[in-house]
């Protein structure tokens, strides 16, 4: 009984202060939340297992921390993940009357269309992947990453013009 006390305790006193922390770094009410839970889990863990916790606030924050550079690391693999699917489903089917010439210089193309995009920086690879990719409109890309709608459509026009610059230079090639 004692030790769901000092549970309940535990939650009440640090979970607004935890939970705010968690928004700060993840501009995202969900997944603040979602992080929040995860650390308390973890901590409750370590305390069950017999560590003794001095400054519960301060792990908990140092928790979350780790909590999420464990969920973006997961992020960008799944964006990985999805790029590579994409560079497998872009190869352009060979009709029977293209020459392998020409079948080497399509996938060529999209190597290098792939390569631009993933050259961009972080935030703008992100927001411009969704544009093209998933099809999400500015106004929904702005609010699932925590950023303005201007900020977005910078991104995105960032991303235009260097898949244009890129194009230009494929042309250039031929």
């Amino acid at each position: 009984m004692f030790a769901t006390l000092g549970r309940i305790a535990l939650l009440t006193r640090y979970y607004r202060d935890l939970l705010n922390f968690c928004l700060r770094k993840t501009r995202d009410r969900d997944a603040a939340a979602d992080l929040a839970q995860e650390s308390f889990t973890r901590v409750l863990a370590m305390q069950r297992a017999g560590q003794v916790v001095f400054e519960p606030g301060a792990l908990l924050r140092q928790v979350a921390l780790r909590a999420k550079i464990d969920l973006d690391r997961r992020a960008m693999v799944r964006q990985h993940e999805a790029l590579d699917a994409l560079d497998e489903t872009l190869q352009p089917a060979a009709s029977p009357h293209q020459q392998p010439e020409q079948v080497y210089a399509s996938s060529r193309a999209v190597q290098a269309y792939l390569d631009t995009i993933d050259q961009l920086p972080p935030r703008c690879r992100e927001a411009f992947t969704l544009y093209v990719f998933d099809d999400l409109p500015n106004k929904e890309i702005a609010e699932r990453m925590g950023i303005s709608l201007s900020m977005v459509n910078q991104y995105i026009s960032r991303g235009k013009l260097a898949c244009a610059a890129c194009r230009d230079a494929l042309e250039k090639d031929d």
